[in-house]
């Protein structure tokens, strides 16, 4: 009996859901609002409620599956309800809904399921790895087929950002594009005052942050300047924003801290040559490489060197940090593990050829590209090879990793899927022109990968 009345319960309230969903209108008296309108998979919502009757019980749900139950208070309301988005939510639209028990009143409010990878190491921590991927994986991966691609006017060395449904791309011509990411479609362009950008953009705030001969702040939304900085230099480096501030190095041999608001400048570090990787900054410092053969670890407030570890080359890789260890590759062939409060070296691993790749750091895992052709993945530990891929030409590029799959482009024109566990392949795509640099990168977000060509090109791809 029991049994059969729960079947029951269960059965009108995902019938009471699917209409509400179908016919997008509920009881007029009550209502409920998010914290948040949009996020990745496992993101916090709180969920608050109004009108509904006074000390009773109201269930949340997002999509179908019930996540929390609340008693409204004696005024019918609740407050700051905490429930999550699934981890297993694909991306696009769902809904949060509340549904009061024992009678027909509810509400509902739309949550949208997306993740940004908003700068070219995905985040400030330089790892790479997009933790929140849940459409692509080691079986769905060879399914991957083009979706768009857009011509700008000139090779397309800067890796994509992607934020709010926006690909943002820099190209040689000297502008930077804002693409519909699913589309394609040109959104709005800005002219800079070079001819040639090679840097990655980073996007926080509704602001697109990008380096050339100068630093630029753009509105997101309409492209419109807000700010510019001129280093004493060109800015091959990509800009990190962290905590209100734009770390960025410049060939004037300058590391630079501005404020991301303003543009003006906090600070600035000499090296003893061009800083052309990408600073990433993690628990208060600042760690970036230069053309001096030396790996940085800057104090992120000050700008006061702490610490720095002189390679055998030039450093024009990039940092990760992951668990108090700092991963960079240099020209002197090696990939190197260092302490990330000392600089003192852990380990290295030396490759056949030159390491301009900025390593990827996943599950205890470096994945890294060499000049010699091949992926690397490096027990994060010791530096131990667990297995490498060989292309057909060099790897400068640095590699994106998301739900045990790594990507990375090579020289002989192909972007590769590769599983991340044994490194065999699992897709490749072939652009008819090298998609690769130490800057050109893919970013893989929302079930989708994007990546830019010397062909002049953006490319998307997804499932089919």
């Amino acid at each position: 009996m029991f049994q059969g009345r729960s079947k029951t319960v269960i059965c009108f309230t995902f019938l009471f859901i699917a209409c509400l969903l179908l016919c997008g209108v509920a009881d007029a008296a009550s209502s409920i609002t998010l914290s948040k309108k949009s996020g990745p998979p496992t993101s916090r919502i709180l969920v608050s409620g109004r009108g509904f009757e006074p000390n009773v019980g109201v269930d949340i749900y997002f999509d179908t599956k019930d996540e929390m139950l609340v008693v409204t208070n004696g005024e019918g309301e609740f407050d700051h309800a905490r429930i999550y988005a699934p981890r297993a939510a694909r991306p696009g639209q769902h809904w949060v809904t509340a549904l009061e028990r024992n009678s027909d009143k509810g509400a509902q409010r739309p949550f949208l399921v997306q993740t940004n990878w908003s700068e070219f190491h995905f985040d400030a921590d330089g790892t790479r790895l997009n933790p929140y991927e849940n459409a692509l994986n080691p079986n769905t991966v060879e399914s991957l087929a083009l979706k768009w691609t857009y011509a700008t006017g000139g090779y397309v060395w800067s890796s994509p950002a992607v934020a709010n449904g926006v690909v943002y791309v820099g190209s040689y011509d000297g502008n930077i594009y804002a693409l519909d990411a699913r589309t394609g479609v040109k959104l709005w362009s800005y002219q800079t005052d070079s001819h040639e950008d090679f840097s990655s953009l980073t996007v926080g705030n509704e602001v697109v942050y990008v380096s050339t001969d100068h630093v630029y702040a753009l509105n997101a939304k309409t492209g419109a300047l807000l700010w510019s900085y001129a280093t004493g230099g060109f800015v091959l480096s990509s800009p990190a924003l962290a905590n209100g501030v734009v770390y960025v190095g410049s060939d004037d041999y300058n590391v630079y801290a501005l404020n991301a608001k303003t543009g003006a400048k906090l600070w600035s570090y000499a090296t003893g040559s061009y800083v052309d990787s990408s600073p990433t900054v993690a628990n208060g410092v600042v760690y970036v490489g230069s053309r001096d053969y030396n790996v940085y670890g800057l104090n992120a407030s000050t700008g006061a060197k702490l610490w720095s570890y002189k390679t055998a080359n030039e450093v024009y890789s990039s940092p990760a940090v992951a668990n108090g260890v700092v991963y960079v590759g240099s020209n002197d062939y090696n990939v190197y593990g260092l302490n990330a409060s000392t600089g003192a070296k852990l380990w290295s691993y030396t490759a056949r050829g030159g390491v301009y790749s900025s390593p990827a750091v996943a599950n205890g895992v470096v994945y890294v590209g060499s000049g010699d052709g091949n992926v690397y993945a490096l027990n994060a530990h010791t530096g131990t090879l667990l297995w490498s891929y060989a292309t057909n030409g060099q790897v400068d590029a640095s590699p994106a990793v998301a739900n045990g799959v790594v990507y990375i482009n090579s020289y002989d024109g192909n972007l590769y899927a590769l599983k991340a566990r044994t490194g065999a392949k699992l897709w490749s795509y072939h652009t008819g022109d090298w998609v690769s640099s130490s800057l050109t990168s893919p970013a893989v977000v929302n079930g989708r990968v994007y990546v830019g060509s010397v062909n002049a090109h953006v490319y998307a791809f997804g499932l089919k």
